[in-house]
């Protein structure tokens, strides 16, 4: 069965008229003749056999009929204006959207992110940040960066970046460290994972000590209550590269233990596109240089 033809002039001109509440202004906007707008949203009004405006001593005002309508047209036009955006050079640029957990978006990725643009310029990367609690199916991801063990149902995962944790925290508590025993004396600041500095302090060959520090749903806020002052982190030293080099971090013992590893994961039912194989062989690349 054939599509009846859209009225496409009529559609646009009824959407800038309910937008404007006026024709004249509708008119400007589309740069046409008032009496075009009018014409072309009567044409519209009798093809659907329904008012769609009142026309008022000093304007507009939209029937039922035509506040129904509205939210349709703004969200068909929206979306027809964003695939439109995405040609760019003679070709499409194709949407990537992917979930980071966020200590490793603001830890390693954005730093090198630069050079997937400039390699692949075609791909409209979409990055979402978590706290590692994820629903690809659910949230629309091609992809999801999280910490963990690799072992998520119905999921494929690569490995990307070993993340061995260790404490960290200003030089000015530091120097107050000698052996890992002396972190009783501090305030311990933990993630939501409870096994960390018990493995921590087992693996430093350590009793550990009461915790009754604050819990944090994200090593990136963690340490920066670290940077703060108020308190030793857990956390992974490669993700906080910068402020160790610039000496606001210290790792003040060398015992780290691995509870996880970051990993590239999607759907085993997600078909990768191009943008997915292009993203995640450049991920890949970079990570194995790191």
């Amino acid at each position: 069965m054939e599509r009846p033809q859209l009225p496409l002039n009529a559609l646009r001109a009824f959407e800038a008229a309910a937008r404007h509440l006026n024709f004249t202004r509708a008119a400007i906007e589309l740069c046409v003749s008032q009496g075009a707008v009018s014409h072309q949203v009567a044409l519209l009004e009798r093809r659907l056999g329904v008012p769609l405006f009142r026309r008022l001593p000093r304007g507009l005002a939209l029937t039922d009929e035509g506040l129904a309508l509205v939210p349709v047209l703004g969200d068909a036009f929206d979306r027809i204006g964003e695939t439109l955006d995405r040609y760019e050079g003679g070709r499409m640029r194709e949407v990537l959207t992917v979930g980071v957990v966020g200590t490793f978006a603001t830890g390693w990725l954005l730093p090198r992110l630069d050079g997937f643009h400039r390699t692949h310029p075609q791909v409209d990367l979409r990055l979402m940040t978590n706290n590692n609690r994820v629903d690809l199916a659910g949230e629309g991801l091609d992809f999801a960066i999280r910490f963990g063990d690799g072992a998520w149902h119905g999921t494929h995962a690569v490995p990307l970046l070993a993340a061995p944790l260790s404490p960290l925290c200003t030089p000015v508590i530091a120097a107050r460290l000698t052996t890992p025993a002396d972190l009783a004396r501090e305030t311990l600041l933990r993630s939501y994972r409870a096994d960390e500095w018990p493995r921590w302090f087992e693996a430093a060959g350590t009793p550990y000590p009461r915790l009754s520090g604050p819990v944090f749903d994200s090593s990136a806020v963690m340490v920066a209550a670290a940077l703060a002052g108020h308190g030793v982190a857990l956390a992974p030293p490669a993700m906080f590269e910068g402020d160790l080099a610039a000496e606001r971090l210290v790792k003040p013992f060398a015992a780290e233990v691995a509870l996880g590893r970051y990993w590239l994961t999607r759907l085993n039912s997600r078909r990768e596109s191009a943008a997915m194989q292009a993203f995640a062989a450049w991920l890949l690349d970079v990570a194995g240089a790191a």
